[in-house]
């Protein structure tokens, strides 16, 4: 019977309202998805995109503290990567504030703002694994905005 109240208590924290238990990387991406092999051209691939959503990353979910901006469910581009010798980098472009949260072929968190200089995210992997990344790409200051996911193995 503890266990059966545990158990029921436990779920009740996780189903608090207005808490997600983290984005949704199963979902359709927003604006598509790619495959890219090691070498891939044109570097950077560019993915024309709309930044932000109804989400607030930092409060409204359970994503590490790191990760900032108002984003949407569903990711927003997914990479499906097969790896080479090369990093792999992942840059917002925008005139307004972008950060970028991404689900890794490890199933970790990746969260960035700013580290591009002038508004603009990256998030890179020195030393990427194959496989898929779901990207979100937010808004710092709310609301949406016209935006760019520039990927590069050429930093």
């Amino acid at each position: 019977m503890k266990r059966l109240i545990s158990a029921m208590a436990l779920a009740a924290v996780l189903a608090t309202p207005g808490m997600a238990a983290a984005q949704n990387a199963g979902l359709t991406a927003n604006f598509g998805e790619i495959r890219l092999n090691a070498g891939f051209t044109p570097d950077p691939y560019r993915v024309n995109i709309t930044a932000g959503g109804s989400i607030d990353a930092y409060t409204d979910t359970d994503l590490p503290a790191a990760c900032v901006g108002d984003i949407s469910n569903a990711p927003d581009y997914e990479v499906t990567y097969t790896a080479g010798s090369l990093p792999l980098v992942f840059r917002t472009r925008s005139s307004t504030d972008t950060t970028l949260i991404i689900n890794g072929p490890d199933g970790r968190w990746y969260c960035d703002d700013d580290s591009w200089g002038d508004g603009d995210a990256e998030v890179r992997f020195n030393r990427p694994s194959s496989g898929t990344y779901d990207i979100w790409v937010g808004t710092f200051n709310g609301g949406t905005a016209s935006a760019a996911l520039l990927i590069t193995e050429t930093p």
